[in-house]
């Protein structure tokens, strides 16, 4: 499926957005990487619409082989070989790579998890707290009083979360896209297989009444 048209909106806001790639280092797992590759397309080509000047950050090898075809020049990051599962401590190592990465909105883009045999992509804007939230948290009381400093660390921490997040959902969506390319490949072996035996008793066959 593609993203839901409502989905680019978020991207408004944004005039140096920085896109965090969510993909596999295997193969051998459909199409789960192909779809974030085409839906990167279908969102730089709406940046390159909009006058804006985006840069990608890709998770996984796959992806990384896929997009630097096409991005190479966008690309500001790449994060392959990553431990399986993931834990929160190498998506905080991410996420502290991204961030030196110059923008103004970061956003997550990776495989949803629907069923055994469906998955989604989505686009995740990366909320981005600033001193602007100083009317709705004047009820609240901080400890260090640096309101500042406290904002920044929770949008580090939105970022690591969505990354956590994000990769467990793809990676949720790689395996059963991997279970299911698997047995349609031992299906199509099968019978494979089974055209192949029927041709070589025919050709005994006819070797012996020859004979």
């Amino acid at each position: 499926e593609d993203l839901d048209e409502n989905e680019y909106d978020c991207l408004s806001e944004s005039q140096t957005p920085i896109f965090v790639c969510l993909t596999s280092d295997k193969g051998l797992c459909g199409g789960v990487n192909s779809v974030i590759t085409r839906q990167m397309k279908k969102v730089m080509a709406h940046c390159a619409e909009t006058s804006k000047s985006p840069k990608l950050f890709i998770v996984g090898d796959k992806g990384r082989a896929q997009m630097r075809r096409i991005f190479e020049a966008n690309m500001a990051g790449i994060a392959t070989e990553v431990v399986a599962p993931m834990t929160f401590d190498m998506a905080s190592a991410i996420a502290s790579e991204v961030l030196k990465i110059e923008g103004d909105c970061k956003y997550v883009i990776y495989n949803v998890f629907v069923s055994a045999i469906s998955y989604t992509p989505s686009i995740q804007p990366i909320t981005t707290f600033s001193s602007g939230e100083d009317e709705a948290l004047v009820e609240y009381e901080f400890e260090p009083d640096t309101k500042s400093e406290i904002l920044e660390d929770l949008g580090e921490y939105a970022l690591t979360t969505s990354i956590y997040s994000g990769y467990l959902e793809g990676a949720t969506s790689e395996q059963s896209s991997r279970m299911s390319a698997m047995e349609n490949a031992s299906k199509n072996a099968g019978e494979l297989i089974d055209k192949l035996t029927l041709q070589y008793n025919r050709a005994r066959q006819s070797r012996i009444t020859t004979e």
